[in-house]
C-alpha cells in the first residue's frame, strides 16, 4: 500500500511553491515527521515533514519544479514495491558503466604519454647535477656571496643553477663588496623617513653592510630622542587583513527569495512616492535604564535587554496617535488598520526576512524583546511559519545593528511607511540646564528615519508622528512598561 506526500497549505496567500532541496531519495526510509523536502515560497523558506513512515517508491516533483498546494510530491509505501523501480534503475546503472569504461579506457595512457614520457627525462638531468656541484664551489671561496645566499628567499632550482654558474659569480661578489653598503632602497627610506630613524647612524647588516629593513624597524624599536613610543608602536602593527570571499568571479542563480524581494522592491519604487525624513534622538536616559535594569532583566527573561524593544514600543504607540502611518491603499480607499503589527527586519544567509509582532502597541518590554529574539533566532533557522511574516501593518529595521548611522529604507507595499534606527553613538552634545544655560556634555544619540508612501502621508504627518517617538524615547519614561 502507498500514499502520497502531498504540498501542504503553508499560509493565507500561499498558492503554491518551489521544490529546493530534496533531503531523501528513492528507496531511502523516513520515519514520521522527519524532514523529506525543502519547499520556497514568495514568503518563506521551510522544510516538509514526512506525513508517513515507510520507503520512498517514487518522487513526482524535482528540484527547481513547482508544484500548487494540494499537488503530490512523492509516493512512499512499505518498500514492497520497490521491485518495480528496482528494473527502471538497473538498466541506467548497467549502461552507465560500459560508457565509464570506454571514456577512461583511452583517456588514461594518453596522460601516461603526454606526462611522463616527454615531461620526465627533460625536466631530472638539467636541474640536479648543476645546483649541487657549482653552488659548493661559489660557497666555499667567497665570504662575500655568502651573506646573499642567506639572507635571500627561497629560489626556484633552475634560478639557483643560473645564480650559481661561475661567470654570473665573479661578477656579483666584488660590486656586493665595494659600492653596496651607500645603497638604501626606496622602501628602506620611506619606511626610516615614516619612523623618524636617522640611516646615518644605523649599521647595515646586509650584503656589504646594506641597510635592510629589518635594521630600520630594529632601530625604531630601540628607545631614541628622535623616535617616540607611539611613532614605533605604528610601524610595527600590521594592516589589518580583509577576509577574501568565496563569491569572488563565481556565478550562481538567484534563489526564489532573492527574486521575490528584488521583484517587491522595484514594484515598490515605481508604484509609490517614497522620501525619507530624519530626527536626531537623544537616548542617554534608556541607555542609563538598561544599565540599572540589564542584571534583573536578565534574570527575569534570559536575555539581555537592548534598544530595539525601545524603539518598537515607542513606534507602536505613536501609531495610534498618527493612523496614517498605520494604513494602506486599497484602489480609491484608505484602511486604516486596528492593531500595530510591527514587521522587523532580519538578515538572514537566504536574505532579508521580516516576521510580525502583532498588536505590539499593547505590549510591555519583556514581551517585546522575548518576541524580537524568539521570531529572528527562528528566521534564521528557518523555522517560521508562513503566517509569522504576513500581516505586518508598519516596519521596523535596525540599521545600526550593522554600524550605519542610518539609511533611506523602502517601504513594501501594501505598508505605507518604514522606520530605520541607527546605531546608538556617544558625542558631544550642546544641552539645555533646568535653569536654562547651555552648555556641552557627552550623550547617547541616535537617528530615527522614517520613509514613507508621499500618496497619503505628508511631510508634516511624518515629521508629526516623529516627533511623538522622539519625546517618548528621551522622556524614557518606561519604568511602568518594563514587564518584570
Amino acid at each position: 500500500m502507498s500514499d502520497n506526500v502531498v504540498l501542504p497549505a503553508l499560509g493565507e496567500s500561499v498558492t503554491e511553491g518551489t521544490v529546493t532541496r530534496w533531503l531523501k531519495k528513492i528507496g531511502d526510509s523516513v520515519a514520521v515527521d522527519e524532514p523529506l523536502v525543502e519547499v520556497s515560497t514568495d514568503k518563506v523558506d521551510t522544510e516538509i515533514p514526512s506525513p508517513f513512515a515507510g520507503v520512498i517508491e517514487q518522487i513526482l516533483v524535482q528540484e527547481d519544479e513547482t508544484v500548487q498546494v494540494g499537488g503530490v510530491l512523492a509516493v512512499i509505501g512499505t518498500g514492497s514495491s520497490a521491485a518495480t523501480t528496482a528494473p527502471a534503475a538497473t538498466p541506467v546503472v548497467e549502461a552507465a558503466a560500459p560508457v565509464v569504461e570506454a571514456v577512461q579506457a583511452p583517456v588514461a595512457p594518453v596522460n601516461v604519454e603526454v606526462v611522463v614520457t616527454p615531461v620526465a627525462p627533460p625536466v631530472a638531468p638539467p636541474v640536479a647535477p648543476p645546483v649541487a656541484a657549482p653552488v659548493a664551489e661559489v660557497v666555499a671561496p667567497t665570504d662575500a656571496v655568502t651573506p646573499v645566499l642567506a639572507s635571500a628567499p627561497e629560489t626556484p632550482p633552475a634560478a639557483v643553477a643560473a645564480f650559481a654558474s661561475p661567470p654570473i659569480a665573479a661578477t656579483v661578489s666584488p660590486v656586493s663588496a665595494s659600492s653596496d653598503a651607500n645603497y638604501v632602497t626606496p622602501l628602506v627610506r620611506k619606511l626610516a623617513t615614516e619612523t623618524g630613524v636617522d640611516l646615518s647612524t644605523i649599521a647595515g647588516t646586509g650584503v656589504g653592510g646594506r641597510i635592510r629593513k629589518d635594521d630600520v624597524l630594529a632601530s625604531a624599536a630601540q628607545p631614541s630622542a628622535n623616535v617616540s613610543a607611539d611613532t614605533s608602536s605604528a610601524a610595527n602593527t600590521p594592516a589589518p587583513s580583509v577576509a577574501i570571499s568565496a563569491l569572488r568571479g563565481t556565478t550562481e542563480p538567484m534563489s526564489r527569495l532573492r527574486k521575490v524581494l528584488a521583484e517587491r522592491a522595484v514594484a515598490s519604487m515605481q508604484q509609490t512616492a517614497q522620501l525619507t525624513t530624519v530626527v536626531e534622538v537623544d537616548v542617554t536616559k534608556i541607555a542609563q535604564m538598561r544599565q540599572n535594569v540589564q542584571s534583573a532583566f536578565v534574570a527575569a527573561t534570559g536575555g539581555k535587554l537592548n534598544f530595539m524593544p525601545f524603539f518598537t514600543l515607542a513606534a507602536a504607540e505613536a501609531l495610534r496617535a498618527h493612523p496614517k502611518l498605520n494604513a494602506s491603499i486599497d484602489g480609491d480607499n484608505i484602511v486604516f488598520h486596528p492593531t500595530e503589527n510591527i514587521s522587523f527586519a532580519v538578515d538572514t544567509e537566504r536574505g532579508l526576512l521580516t516576521p510580525v509582532i502583532r498588536d505590539a502597541g499593547s505590549l510591555n518590554i519583556a514581551q517585546i524583546a522575548t518576541a524580537i529574539a524568539d521570531l529572528a533566532s527562528r528566521t534564521r533557522e528557518n523555522k517560521l511559519k508562513p503566517d509569522e511574516l504576513g500581516g505586518g501593518t508598519f516596519t521596523v529595521t535596525n540599521t545600526g545593528s550593522r554600524g550605519a548611522l542610518f539609511d533611506t529604507p523602502v517601504v513594501f507595499m501594501p505598508q505605507v511607511a518604514i522606520l530605520g534606527t541607527g546605531m546608538v553613538t556617544k558625542r558631544p552634545v550642546v544641552v539645555t540646564g533646568a535653569d536654562g544655560t547651555e552648555g556641552i556634555a557627552i550623550r547617547s544619540m541616535v537617528y530615527l528615519a522614517l520613509s514613507y508612501d508621499h500618496r497619503l502621508v505628508d511631510g508634516a504627518d511624518a515629521s508629526r508622528y516623529l516627533v511623538e517617538v522622539k519625546t517618548r524615547l528621551e522622556s524614557a519614561n518606561f519604568e511602568a512598561n518594563l514587564g518584570f
